[in-house]
């Protein structure tokens, strides 16, 4: 078989590229460090690698948002701090204001001192974050969400939702709890609160105060309903009757869910010999001193129900609006006292609510150290696994690289050996 010269050059040029591109994807891999550097060097790991690329960058992405999950719940949860602080500060207050013995004077220094805790309460309901975003408005963050009404009332602007926040695949995190569960709810097992005032919230003319109300059974069948004690006849000869809210009718009714009549009766005639009357309903117990005139009325409603919502702002208010006004006539005596009682109860439960609030923010923080942790042994594995797939092998890769290299010299010098031969030389 006949063999020309060009090729012979084909052929030798074919073989010396051949060897040099093989030693310039080893070097290449070992500059680089990974064994796949194009997809055509294993298209299986490069297709793999893809994959776990993109759940090694989400995973990343999450890491992001507990970051910034982990700084909105710990700015939350040094706030709800503060204000549990400023409730107990409010508590000791009111402890002090109830002493018989303080004058007037005093009492409206401590008025002054309550406004400034409770200034203070405002303050850290509108709090914002480090990106001007306020805290506790649930998702309408971009405006104050308590505001003071043209009557100086507070009133919550913000939306009844918890912020929440995607921190795992899995796991979409609340990360601001809204004003309302805050400063506007009782935990579950809050009990029952007295309050003297009518429904149409003007206050009673009358001296009546009252103690309690003390709960006697929690089984009894009508424990957990509302009640109120409301005063009629003659001022010379008042009666009472107590009612209970019916929540199928929505009106106050005179009977239990039995259909027995509640308590009623002439004032005159039912009091003891110290000038009290104690009555009992629902599994409670309420005791009354003092003189009632008619049309008025003491609320006992579950705290935190549908007929008496609980309001940090609002049992401010009225501490301050008893301390500030002299108490120079027994209504107002009366007022004072009853008023006093019913805002340290409401303080206790808001209290408490508070408390579980931020238990359940420390609760969402220890949890985000759980979810970190799993995503750190997960970032391992996508790591192990892309490395597996596209990392080099250096041992193999230098055996290789000098395997190349013999073969790159080989084909050199046989091209050089080959050139070199022509018919001429024998001629």
């Amino acid at each position: 078989m006949r063999i020309s010269t060009v090729t012979m050059f084909e052929q030798s040029t074919a073989s010396m590229n051949r060897q040099q591109s093989d030693l310039m994807r080893v070097s290449q891999q070992m500059a680089s460090g990974r064994r796949v550097v194009n997809p055509s060097d294993d298209p299986q790991a490069a297709s793999r690698a893809i994959g776990v690329d993109q759940a090694k960058a989400t995973t990343e992405q999450f890491s992001n948002s507990r970051v910034s999950a982990r700084n909105t719940l710990s700015q939350s949860e040094s706030i709800i701090n503060s204000v549990s602080d400023a409730i107990t500060s409010a508590k000791g207050l009111l402890i002090q204001a109830s002493s018989d013995t303080l004058t007037d004077e005093q009492r409206e220094s401590i008025a002054s001192e309550l406004k400034g805790v409770y200034e203070t309460m405002l303050g850290q309901a509108n709090s914002t974050d480090g990106n001007g975003r306020y805290l506790f408005g649930g998702y309408k963050d971009n405006s104050p969400p308590f505001v003071k009404s043209a009557d100086g009332s507070v009133e919550y602007k913000g939306d009844t939702n918890a912020r929440e926040q995607r921190v795992d695949a899995t796991r979409l995190m609340p990360v601001a709890d809204n004003g309302v569960t805050i400063f506007q709810s009782v935990p579950r097992g809050a009990g029952y609160v007295a309050e003297a005032k009518k429904e149409d919230g003007t206050l009673n003319q009358g001296n009546v105060t009252f103690r309690g109300p003390q709960t006697l059974d929690v089984k009894n069948a009508d424990y957990g309903s509302d009640y109120r004690v409301s005063f009629d006849g003659t001022a010379a000869d008042p009666t009472y009757q107590v009612q209970r809210f019916d929540n199928t009718t929505n009106a106050w009714v005179n009977n239990d869910s039995d259909g027995a009549a509640l308590s009623s009766g002439t004032w005159a005639d039912d009091i003891n010999d110290e000038g009290s009357l104690s009555l009992e309903f629902g599994g409670l117990s309420i005791r009354f001193e003092g003189t009632p005139v008619p049309n008025d009325e003491v609320l006992v409603a579950k705290s935190g129900g549908d007929v008496r919502g609980a309001d940090l702002f609002r049992t401010m208010e009225e501490a301050i609006r008893v301390l500030e006004n002299p108490a120079d006539n027994a209504t107002k005596k009366a007022d004072q006292r009853n008023t006093l009682n019913t805002a340290m109860r409401d303080l206790d439960n808001s209290l408490d609510n508070v408390l579980t609030v931020r238990a359940s923010a420390g609760a969402r923080l220890s949890e985000l150290k759980v979810v970190d942790a799993v995503a750190d042994n997960r970032m391992l594995n996508y790591t192990q696994t892309l490395s597996d797939l596209v990392d080099l092998d250096y041992a193999e890769a230098i055996t290789e690289y000098s395997l190349r290299q013999v073969g790159l010299q080989a084909a050199q010098k046989t091209f050089v050996d080959m050139k070199g031969m022509s018919l001429l030389n024998y001629m």
